[in-house]
């Protein structure tokens, strides 16, 4: 600015008279803001330079009211904060309630599972032993089973093979009756040829010795 403008600071002790007192202050600051202010009210510079002029009655009273206003907005805002502040501490409440109670219910409700786990697990074991037992006496009856079969079929196989034996033996001794007969039978009918006398006389005491045969078993 190519002027410096000053403006008079007016001092208030008790309120502004119909003419303000003129006092002379410093120059003010060209950098700072100005800021109007009631004189008839106490002074708060707020930093700004001062500037004091005389406030009609109506504006006066319609500043108060627009405080009170401000002051009742205040209010209804401080207790419309309060209200929603309980609103939501009350909510935040209910919902830490609800939290404890899903968590008391997921926790009983693993506890259930943990118990429903543990008869399934006691009822498959008690199931895998009644298997395992009747397991061990199937094996049991099978191993007898197999042991009398196996018995009977040696029983069988040593009758059989008795019975082949005494078979045999019957079969061996017929075959030397038959044979002895035949050379008894060739003796007398062939023993008086002259071509056989020798050994006619060769079987007669081959026939003449005492056998000692082994009785066959019994079958």
């Amino acid at each position: 600015m190519n002027k410096i403008i000053t403006v008079v600071l007016l001092l208030l002790a008790a309120g502004c008279s119909s003419k303000p007192q003129e006092a002379y202050a410093p120059p003010m600051d060209p950098g700072r803001r100005v800021s109007e202010l009631d004189c008839s009210r106490e002074t708060e510079t707020g930093g700004a330079n001062l500037m004091c002029r005389k406030v009609a009655e109506a504006e006066r009273l319609a500043r108060i009211a627009e405080e009170e206003r401000q002051a009742w907005a205040r209010r209804e805002a401080e207790e419309r904060a309060a209200r929603e502040r309980l609103e939501r501490e009350r909510a935040e409440q209910l919902a830490r309630e609800e939290a404890a109670r899903k968590q008391r219910a997921a926790e009983e409700e693993r506890l259930a599972a943990e118990r429903r786990r543990l008869e399934a697990e006691a009822a498959r074991k008690a199931q895998e032993e009644r298997e395992r037992q009747e397991r061990l006496a199937a094996e049991a009856r099978a191993r007898q089973e197999r042991a009398e079969a196996e018995a009977l079929a040696r029983q069988l196989a040593e009758q059989e093979a008795r019975e082949a034996a005494a078979r045999e033996c019957r079969r061996l001794e017929q075959e030397r009756s038959d044979g002895r007969a035949l050379l008894a039978n060739f003796v007398a009918k062939y023993g008086k040829v002259e071509e056989f006398k020798g050994i006619a006389g060769q079987i007669t005491a081959f026939l003449d010795q005492a056998r000692k045969v082994k009785p066959c078993p019994p079958a």
